[in-house]
């Protein structure tokens, strides 16, 4: 009996926000740049649904980069205390910048100054630079709203696989693998 792979992902984050002690949105999110050399790295799940799988960050980061080069990525949801994991592959685009403005209003304050702040994933001389730097946008912005910054924005996965993975004992797993089909999904499984 096929599924809508989106509910069950849909159940299975919500038992991790019941369960998880900490961040159950976070995802390994694996990049590869123009000649192949992968990089994986923690981010959080900041939207969800039929359209992918929503994350943000610096526009000039080393994922970013990647993404530009190599607009294809796999994630990983791995929540340990309840022995599941949910593996995605699939297309990424930029999110819109109403999207991307929107999230970043929510952020605290301090986050959002440190995305002015911040050249995510360049060398830093020394701590002391960075927190001079973040002092300079803080005085900046003091007293009115930090808008968001031209090179912070988001980006949607979009799925051509979702694995969903359970832990059974002697390694005997189950897992269920949807494959996009068109406008619907096929779904299978895959031996442990």
């Amino acid at each position: 009996m096929s599924e809508n792979p989106f509910a069950l992902f849909d159940d299975w984050l919500a038992a991790a926000q019941a369960n998880e002690p900490n961040d159950p949105n976070a995802m390994a999110l694996a990049t590869a740049d123009a000649e192949g050399r992968p990089s994986v790295r923690m981010v959080l799940l900041k939207g969800h649904g039929p359209e992918g799988f929503v994350f943000y960050t610096n526009q000039h980061s080393r994922k970013a980069g990647d993404l530009a080069d190599n607009p294809n990525a796999a994630l990983l949801f791995h929540w340990k205390s309840l022995r599941r994991q949910v593996r995605i592959e699939g297309s990424v685009t930029p999110v819109d910048a109403a999207l991307a403005d929107a999230y970043f209003a929510t952020r605290h304050r301090d986050s959002r100054l440190g995305a002015w702040a911040s050249d995510q994933s360049r060398p830093l001389p020394s701590r002391a630079e960075f927190e001079l730097r973040y002092e300079a946008v803080r005085a900046r912005y003091e007293g009115q709203e930090v808008p968001r910054p031209p090179h912070w924005s988001g980006y949607r996965v979009t799925p051509s696989r979702i694995e969903f993975w359970e832990d059974r004992p002697y390694r005997l797993h189950h897992r269920r693998l949807f494959t996009r089909d068109g406008d619907g999904w096929r779904e299978g499984l895959l031996y442990p």
